[in-house]
């Protein structure tokens, strides 16, 4: 059955409360080997975690993107940009994203899965793009997550565009980019949960 569902527009968005997200107290940006150590151990036991990944924009017509430049994992109380010109740093995340024992549930991730195998040469496992489950359940072809939560909590969720088309490859990331990236995955995660999808893992791939 593939009942449409209406999903709301720019302009309704823009009437609805904003969405709680996580501040910069609650985010860990990962650039060196020991915070990479340390946010290993602090993923211990993760079953499911937000995620999504920035690149640095391309401007000229056939400039490819070296992307991702990081690569961002929330859970419901923290989150955690790693920062991927460090070695270790990809080899921590390179073994949370190629676990198939933590769902990362996203948005929009095919993209996102072609540029990390090519970077950190890894097997993703455990992948869930949320637009899969939103198209199976009778929204429309690419909900994302502004449109997403607006339709599961009735909330504006923030997205800076000057932020969005920020360098990611800086070495030191703004206080603006930092909550950016981080409440994307943040975001990711809470529809998750709305969805009631925790014992449900269709769509993995």
């Amino acid at each position: 059955m593939t009942e449409r569902h209406p999903t709301p527009d720019k302009e309704a968005i823009a009437l609805l409360e904003p969405f709680e997200r996580l501040g910069l107290e609650q985010i860990e940006v990962v650039a060196t080997p020991a915070r990479a150590a340390q946010a290993l151990k602090d993923l211990t036991g993760a079953t499911v975690l937000g995620f999504d990944t920035e690149s640095k924009p391309t401007f000229a017509k056939n400039e490819a993107s070296e992307g991702p430049h990081i690569v961002q994992l929330s859970a419901l109380d923290k989150a955690w940009i790693f920062q991927l010109e460090d070695a270790e740093c990809r080899r921590a995340v390179g073994l949370v994203l190629s676990s198939p024992a933590v769902i990362k549930a996203g948005f929009g991730l095919g993209d996102d899965q072609r540029r990390i195998i090519r970077k950190l040469g890894v097997d993703l496992q455990g992948v869930l793009d949320l637009n899969v489950v939103f198209r199976e359940r009778g929204y429309r072809k690419d909900m994302g997550v502004r449109g997403a939560v607006a339709v599961m909590f009735n909330k504006r969720f923030l997205k800076s565009k000057k932020a969005a088309t920020s360098n990611w490859a800086n070495e030191r990331l703004t206080e603006a980019q930092i909550v950016y990236a981080a409440n994307d995955a943040y975001g990711a995660l809470r529809v998750y949960k709305a969805l009631g999808l925790d014992q449900d893992s269709q769509a993995l791939h």
